[in-house]
């Protein structure tokens, strides 16, 4: 019997699995359009409200647990059992999400936990089909494909609300949503009043987030499909790409978003393989990062002059988070309730929150120390072990999908990126195919002889 090199038996393994590529994109991308709303606003009779659809909000929510429910039983027959990711990060997921139970039993407001639960199974049975199915394939240009094209939708959106949408809004808003406005916070008008675009997400933080975390792996899908194509042709092609999307970062306003970035490109150009030395790289790359940090500067020159305000309400989300640890260290006060508990602790003149705007404060405050150590170690642990795993050996996408993750899980520590499906599925997905390709024995051809 003849035995198939390794390298022939690795691609016909991989066949099967980019069909699940496919599917898996598409969710991603239908995640782009219809669910950019935090899952602590999935209450029908908030989803349903017509501020909510000017929002661009109203969403089938149901459906998107369906879809997870088809990616699983796609992905059984596929699964591959002999993978090698280390133990502690196939237990940390699922000792996470069973955490989240054990804290439910003792929540204030059983439908926000609720909400959240349902969510945050699905982004572990996410990771899992990733891992053990999605890793099969060491090319994303399937799963790149249908996400490539809703995120293009995603910006189309962006550019229509900057040269004209927003002020259409604007119009109706103040027309037939302002008289019953007396059901919000105040703060919507404001919003409403801002040139900052959100395109299909549920504000303009979050589709800087989107950005950030998909840009990298997208700009190298479109790269590897004009692969026919002549290299001046598929650097314009990359370039426009890539413009579009910054250009919706920056018209985003989002000052993290634009600080993530900045680090992110420094790090990439540290890694390119130019013809100069690590010094003058470094050099190169400090220059261009200090160019980026003045024109931060520059251009938010007048929020140093007032005070950062939304630094400010930050530190009163974790204030407040701070203290409802300290009154329940164990189970905290259920998945999706800090904003249960806030209203308990805010100054009066601070505005309402429904999140802590910082994902690994909310979970010690939504589910006690043993809820935020595990989900931590799982994301930042992750993102440390994987770097020199990912980032180092030399795969476009791995180093590509392993920097989206990275800049997702830095903006968390000011966004609630965890609780918008449209950005924790991706960043959990992504996640499993990077433990799934460094754990893969297929990726690791046995010695000669």
């Amino acid at each position: 019997m003849k035995h198939k090199p390794p390298e022939a038996r690795a691609a016909n393994l991989a066949l099967p699995g980019k069909g699940f590529a496919f599917l898996t994109g598409s969710i991603f991308g239908l995640a782009l359009i219809f669910w950019g709303t935090p899952v602590v606003l999935d209450d029908p009779a908030v989803a349903a409200h017509p501020f909510m659809e000017v929002l661009g909000a109203a969403a089938p929510t149901h459906a998107r647990y369906w879809l997870v429910a088809v990616l699983v039983l796609t992905g059984l027959p596929l699964v591959c059992w002999r993978s090698t990711i280390p133990r502690w990060v196939l237990i940390l997921p699922a000792l996470w999400l069973g955490w989240q139970f054990v804290s439910a039993t003792q929540t204030v407001d059983g439908a926000l936990t609720r909400a959240t639960l349902k969510h945050f199974a699905a982004c572990v049975v996410i990771f899992y089909t990733s891992a053990l199915v999605l890793s099969r394939n060491r090319n994303l240009a399937a799963l790149g494909i249908p996400l490539g094209l809703c995120f293009l939708w995603m910006l189309r959106v962006g550019f229509e609300q900057r040269f004209g949408g927003l002020e259409a809004t604007r119009e109706y808003f103040y027309l037939y949503i302002l008289p019953n406005l007396e059901a919000y916070p105040r703060n919507f008008v404001s919003r409403m009043s801002s040139d900052r675009i959100y395109a299909t997400l549920f504000y303009p933080n979050a589709l800087a987030g989107v950005i950030l975390l998909h840009l990298p792996m997208l700009l190298v899908t479109v790269w590897t499909l004009g692969n026919r194509l002549t290299v001046p042709s598929r650097c314009v092609l990359v370039a426009v790409f890539a413009l579009a999307s910054l250009a919706c970062l920056l018209w985003s306003g989002s000052k993290t978003g634009w600080l993530v970035m900045a680090a992110a490109a420094f790090l990439v150009f540290l890694r390119l393989p130019l013809p100069l030395t690590q010094r003058w790289k470094l050099g190169i790359a400090a220059a261009v990062l200090v160019v980026g940090l003045a024109g931060f500067a520059w251009k938010y020159a007048d929020l140093f002059e007032r005070g950062p305000t939304s630094v400010v309400a930050r530190l009163d989300y974790w204030r407040a988070a701070w203290l409802t640890l300290q009154e329940r260290p164990l189970t905290g006060t259920g998945p999706g309730t800090f904003a249960v508990a806030y209203a308990r602790v805010k100054p009066p003149e601070a505005e309402m929150a429904k999140l802590a705007h910082n994902d690994y404060i909310e979970q010690a405050s939504d589910s006690g120390i043993p809820g935020f150590l595990a989900y931590t170690v799982l994301i930042l642990g992750s993102v440390g072990v994987l770097y020199r795993r990912s980032f180092h050996r030399g795969q476009p996408f791995e180093g590509a999908v392993w920097l989206g993750v990275a800049c997702w899980s830095l903006q968390s520590f000011m966004e609630f990126g965890l609780y918008i499906p449209a950005l924790a599925w991706p960043a959990f997905g992504y996640l499993g195919w990077l433990w799934g390709m460094a754990g893969n024995a297929i990726d690791k051809p046995p010695p000669a002889g």
